[in-house]
């Protein structure tokens, strides 16, 4: 069976690298493309690498444009996805890149959002360690799919084995991420300008006011960590590559912990995932690693010293950030291979 696809938002970095993606995909027909200001030109205008796509042109957001679809993508900015979905009623599958449908709490959504408040959807991070089992088990058959926020989903895929098996403390959690400015969108903002980037590294949002906060706390509050216990600390860095996150994420060993405990807990999550690699003890990942891959590298070191593991994972946020997330969580819904239209090898150098 062949599934028709609708992207929205397909002018932006999001919407583009899901049609990159979905232009590979044996399974599906991109058959409509839309944007907002920029529709009525042509998509290649806007996504000039995407040259098997080039017969498209971009058409109106809205609600009947999009129905008739067998799946819906909405890479709409923060807060603009909500305004759709429930005319979406009768697509089959939707899935929301944008944050609208990814918090469980209202509280947390008005406090780091605000606007009006949609209901969760199943999460799109399959190897998120959940219940005794994995996210994955929740996207089988979904019919609405929230895809994670890039940081978010980095950062809970590094603690969340920890959390699970009770080897790490969730009460002192240090993250610190070096970004890549594509994760901020593509629309013009001038403290993203190349003149302000190139050559320097800008924190933003520090002092727990980042919106991926509630999203890290609710994956690690699934994971096991009771949610009033978890306390983060979380500080991206924005640096002078396009594309990437590289995050280093810290948490207090639980008492009575042996090493072999520690790591063993991440080899049970992820030993047997194709996406999620943990590396040989003492090696570490690098950005350029993942670069247009929908995989998740980390290492792990564990300092007795200051009593904390620290581990670093790297991730493409626009793709197992984002988009490959959103593909990953569309196949296994579908009951398609998980791995359909997605690749662990990265582009070099």
């Amino acid at each position: 069976m062949t599934y028709s696809v609708a992207v929205s938002g397909a002018s932006g970095y999001a919407g583009g690298e899901i049609l990159r993606i979905l232009a590979a995909h044996p399974d599906v027909e991109i058959r409509t493309v839309t944007a907002h200001a920029n529709a009525g030109q042509p998509l290649v205008a806007h996504q000039p690498h995407l040259r098997s796509l080039a017969h498209h042109t971009l058409r109106e957001t809205s609600p009947e444009v999009l129905a008739g679809h067998d799946v819906v993508v909405l890479a709409l900015p923060h807060g603009q996805s909500g305004q759709y979905t429930d005319a979406l009623a009768d697509v089959p599958l939707v899935i929301d890149a944008g944050a609208d449908h990814r918090l469980e709490s209202r509280a947390d959504w008005d406090a780091f959002y605000g606007g009006p408040f949609h209901e969760a959807w199943a999460y799109g991070v399959p190897e998120l360690p959940v219940d005794g089992a994995k996210q994955r088990a929740r996207l089988v058959g979904a019919s609405r799919i929230a895809a994670p926020g890039c940081n978010a989903s980095t950062v809970s895929l590094s603690l969340a084995p920890g959390i699970a098996a009770g080897v790490i403390d969730p009460a002192d959690i240090v993250s610190v991420l070096a970004v890549g400015p594509s994760g901020a969108g593509k629309s013009l903002k001038p403290h993203l300008l190349g003149s302000e980037i190139l050559g320097s590294a800008n924190p933003y949002a520090v002092g727990g006011v980042h919106r991926h906060i509630p999203e890290i706390r609710q994956a690690l509050a699934a994971a096991g960590a009771p949610a009033d216990d978890i306390r983060i600390t979380f500080t991206p860095v924005i640096v002078p590559m396009a594309r990437g996150i590289l995050a280093t994420s810290s948490a207090r060993i639980a008492g009575g912990v042996t090493d072999d405990e520690i790591r063993a807990a991440w080899e049970s999550a992820y030993g047997d995932e194709t996406f999620v690699q943990l590396l040989p003890d003492g090696s570490f990942p690098r950005t350029a690693d993942v670069l247009g891959a929908n995989t998740a590298l980390m290492g792990i070191a564990i300092d007795r010293t200051a009593g904390r593991v620290t581990v670093v994972a790297a991730v493409d946020n626009l793709v197992k950030g984002t988009a490959g997330a959103a593909v990953q969580s569309m196949n296994i819904a579908l009951g398609l291979p998980e791995d359909r239209g997605l690749t662990v090898n990265g582009v070099a150098p």
